[in-house]
């Protein structure tokens, strides 16, 4: 179980990524220019969701998760830091602790300034970190990686493009529009890990209603991501469900394991900055 938990963990992160990555390639932004205004956020906001586990036909709540956003300085300049704090219950504790946190700060306009995880998955703590600068107009990331062993490596990456971790993309793209999305749509992009870069592909499902654990029912635009391996058969990872509004709140995550499934379901959301127009009367 244990391996199925951590990667299932691994995928929830991801998909903080993946909704925003949507947007940014169907929207109209340009990755040379960074500053961006934000729409969709603001300090204060919090957000919480339900964390459940499909283990041999029994549903299992396995923790929960929240993420939220406040004023702060970064090196002397105002900034926005949010947080996304992963934490299993006493009953999956027994089997298997997880104890991640995330941390990011950006600036007033979005720009990614510094990005670090810590995680804690049964008895392997492992660290990313990276900073942000921009001289000469170029991108220049430097990340450091801690193993499970204790071991460090550095990585460093250069680019004329802008460069963002999980959080700093959420932070950006959740104030793109996506109402030029099309049933079908594949959507392809790269991500930065903290030790490399890769390349993910979503596929734009449509629109769909659901009812989250608030007792709402949400209009959702719905996504999937693919595993593409040459040879076999298109595998699906998971399937997420995004309001339908300014807001573009991940509502729901479905994961698709090789020992089960596993969801995320949304709790609440408090301080936001639009009203929920998603909410169906």
């Amino acid at each position: 179980m244990s391996r199925t938990w951590s990667g299932m963990m691994k995928r929830f992160y991801l998909i903080f990524l993946l909704f925003c990555t949507a947007n940014i390639y169907l929207g109209s932004c340009c990755f040379a220019q960074c500053p961006s205004e934000n729409k969709a956020f603001q300090a204060g906001e919090t957000l919480t969701y339900d964390l459940y586990f499909n283990w041999q036909f029994v549903w299992v709540k396995c923790g929960a998760a929240h993420y939220t956003f406040r004023s702060q300085n970064y090196q002397g300049k105002p900034a926005l830091r949010n947080d996304l704090l992963f934490t299993s219950n006493k009953r999956c504790d027994a089997v298997f602790t997880m104890r991640d946190t995330l941390i990011s700060y950006i600036s007033p306009k979005l720009v990614p300034l510094y990005f670090r995880k810590g995680s804690l998955e049964g008895k392997n703590y492992t660290v990313d970190e990276v900073w942000y600068s921009y001289p000469n107009g170029k991108s220049h990331v430097k990340q450091h990686y801690l193993n499970r062993h204790g071991e460090w490596s550095e990585h460093k990456y250069e680019s004329d493009d802008c460069n963002y971790d999980m959080l700093s993309i959420l932070s950006l793209a959740r104030s793109f529009d996506p109402k030029n999305y099309y049933v079908g749509q594949k959507i392809n992009f790269p991500m930065t890990t903290g030790k490399k870069v890769e390349q993910q592909t979503l596929i734009y499902k449509g629109k769909k209603n659901w009812k989250a654990n608030d007792k709402k029912t949400y209009r959702c635009l719905v996504f999937s991501l693919l595993d593409y391996e040459e040879g076999t058969k298109d595998k699906e990872l998971l399937r997420f469900y995004i309001t339908d509004d300014k807001n573009h709140l991940p509502v729901r995550i479905d994961f698709f394991l090789k020992f089960g499934s596993a969801k995320a379901f949304f709790v609440k959301g408090e301080g936001l900055k639009n009203a929920q127009t998603a909410i169906v009367k």
